[in-house]
């Protein structure tokens, strides 16, 4: 014991101030994986477009008439008609979106129903206007291009019907709900991926044509 010390005195030991730390606020939820794979598809499916669109401006610049002689123009009216009904489909995915965030599935259904007739119509008009065209995709430039481009979007609205069949049929049975709307997400978005590249095809292919 030191000298000076007082007898039968305790040493204590140093006490320090509590600090409390708060966990972090959890940060905003981000997209699944399905979502981004889905995401990463859209992107893929994007470049074959332009490149389609790329090649069709290519050869109606090369071209001395486009379409060539005696080819009937494709038919605008009704193609009008039918390019607002599918961009107009995507209104009811935006409601039933909506719907879903605040649990009301019922909504859900029917938005989705209601697309799809939207859809299904637009893919039967596309399906009509083919048999109605005098040409075929071999027998010129501007027949293969007219052909694959449209072909390919309407063989992409047939997935987006089906997929929302499947969609449609989770909700049915359950296993869509408020906090389970992954499948609903992924879906919306290839939807309005549908819809956006048919603007692109219906002014270059259709619209264009009759502007010149």
């Amino acid at each position: 014991m030191s000298a000076g010390a007082p007898t039968g005195a305790t040493m204590r030991p140093a006490t320090f101030p509590t600090i409390t730390v708060s966990p972090p606020e959890p940060g905003p939820a981000g997209y699944d994986k399905a979502w981004w794979g889905m995401a990463t598809v859209i992107a893929t499916e994007a470049m074959i477009f332009l490149v389609l669109l790329a090649a069709n401006f290519f050869l109606r610049a090369t071209s001395t008439q486009w379409p060539p002689h005696g080819v009937e123009l494709p038919e605008l009216p009704q193609t009008s008609i039918f390019t607002a009904v599918l961009l107009l489909s995507s209104a009811p995915i935006f409601w039933a979106d909506a719907a879903m965030k605040r649990g009301r599935v019922g909504h859900v259904k029917v938005g989705l129903a209601l697309s799809w007739v939207m859809g299904a119509a637009f893919l039967v008009h596309t399906f009509m206007d083919f048999q109605a065209l005098h040409f075929g995709w071999r027998d010129h430039a501007y027949g293969s291009v007219f052909y694959t481009i449209i072909g390919l979007h309407a063989l992409h609205v047939l997935v987006g019907l089906a997929f929302s069949l499947i969609v449609q049929a989770k909700l049915w049975l359950g296993r869509i709900d408020r906090h389970r709307h992954v499948t609903l997400d992924v879906y919306s978005l290839y939807w309005h991926f549908v819809d956006v590249v048919w603007i692109f095809v219906f002014s270059s292919l259709i619209l264009s044509v009759h502007l010149t």
